[in-house]
């Protein structure tokens, strides 16, 4: 197979936040390889983002990080990236909810933890609606820029329900192949193209 195919350059595109980063299929670093990447807030100062098709090796629950949630289906939490592993962050769809950051229309960042608290506790509907993580992923001030400029990233709009639980592990393909026949090419890169 002749690899330069794949060797197809970056949108260039640049980032902001309500984007989200595709991993090229040639970034080959543990933490982001073939991820999708929301990104929270991109200002002068840096990036932050969290990934949105990562899951631990063994399955994380909030019901057994947090007291209060025992008696409640098992809600999953995803490694939203290598920093601040011990911090807790969740998107969700509750424009009223006190201290939310808005990352989109529709789209919001923490807030009032009590509040989501609260809301599950009574039987509210998680899929879809709020979705929780530790750890996020974080850039310098131009670290990202140069990362797309090396074409480790692709950035594109919103074009899935990143709140839904489906397709986890294929959020990766379906971003690039939504991009087009030039991206969808990287979506059939193989992982260990060694190996084939």
């Amino acid at each position: 197979m002749d690899m330069n195919l794949f060797n197809i350059i970056s949108n260039q595109e640049l980032p902001c936040k309500g984007k989200i980063l595709i991993s090229s299929p040639f970034l080959n670093d543990i933490h982001f390889m073939r991820s999708v990447i929301l990104l929270v807030e991109h200002d002068q100062e840096g990036t932050v983002g969290l990934i949105m098709n990562k899951n631990f090796k063994l399955n994380v629950y909030l019901n057994d990080l947090l007291p209060g949630f025992e008696s409640v289906p098992k809600i999953p939490v995803y490694k939203g990236g290598p920093v601040g592993c011990d911090t807790l962050f969740y998107i969700h769809r509750f424009k009223d909810l006190q201290g939310a950051i808005p990352i989109m229309p529709g789209l919001y960042l923490n807030g009032d933890f009590e509040q989501i608290k609260s809301y599950i506790q009574n039987e509210g509907e998680t899929e879809g609606v709020v979705r929780f993580f530790t750890g996020y992923a974080g850039w310098s001030a131009k670290q990202l820029e140069e990362e797309i400029h090396e074409n480790s990233w692709v950035v594109s709009d919103i074009k899935d329900n990143l709140l839904s639980n489906m397709n986890l592990k294929q959020l990766w393909k379906n971003s690039l192949y939504k991009l087009g026949n030039k991206y969808a090419l990287w979506a059939k890169y193989p992982i260990y193209p060694g190996l084939n």
